[in-house]
């Protein structure tokens, strides 16, 4: 599998994990900041950017078995981790298993899973009926916006990875985290880094304010200066 990987900087391994749909350079600010005092790495996850495919659908697990496979093939051991999103998701799987990583920030950390409404229901069993009659306007007409934009393949990849809470996960970590979420984040809340933080013992959570849910491109300076000092502690 070809993987696209962007290495910068010496010292101590520092790596990060990007966002569905999203790529290494989703990462620029802290990459140039971080670089400076860290050996870097940062990745296209397969299935997105440079990297290739995925062979099959892959679940969060499967995602964090090639993390931990590609880090053990690179020499990279014990390292810090910035992860946003999805990528939080994977960290999280990843941190759950032992000493993977040493201490790991989480912007936008997703994994929780909301509590389903009404609403949801039905609109659920609208498009299991529309399905059966009109199975290509049910494609092109429901899901999100992000979901409509994926490969069959990815389309079943993308339900097993939004459809596990990662609350049971995160019960088991020991290491350092602390959760960064920005105030007007609307895909993964504060309120669900609260929750993670209730799960995992001796975390710290931070709320960026005025930052949506990219906070460390929002405001990339209070980002890498809290990610600092939280490293440094």
């Amino acid at each position: 599998m070809n993987i696209s990987v962007l290495c910068r900087g010496r010292g101590r391994d520092l790596v990060f994990l990007h966002g569905y749909l999203a790529t290494k350079e989703s990462f620029f600010p802290q990459i140039e900041y971080f670089s400076r005092f860290y050996r870097v790495t940062a990745f296209d996850f397969p299935g997105f950017g440079g990297s290739d495919p995925i062979p099959s659908a892959w679940s969060v697990g499967d995602y964090a078995d090639w993390t931990e496979d590609f880090l053990r093939r690179n020499g990279i051991v014990f390292p810090l981790v910035i992860a946003h999103s999805f990528g939080g998701r994977v960290a999280i799987k990843c941190l759950s298993r032992g000493d993977l990583f040493d201490r790991a920030v989480l912007c936008g950390c997703a994994g929780i899973r909301p509590r389903r409404t009404l609403r949801y229901y039905a609109q659920v069993y609208t498009y299991k009926f529309v399905r059966k009659i009109a199975p290509m306007y049910a494609k092109t007409h429901f899901g999100s916006a992000e979901y409509r934009t994926l490969s069959p393949l990815m389309r079943e990849s993308y339900k097993k990875i939004v459809n596990e809470d990662l609350r049971k996960d995160a019960e088991k970590i020991s290491r350092p985290v602390l959760f960064i979420n920005g105030e007007k984040d609307t895909a993964t809340p504060p309120s669900s880094a609260k929750i993670y933080q209730s799960c995992v013992a001796g975390s710290k959570r931070i709320t960026m304010r005025g930052c949506g849910h990219f906070a460390h491109l929002d405001d990339p300076l209070a980002f890498n200066l809290t990610t600092e000092e939280f490293f440094d502690e």
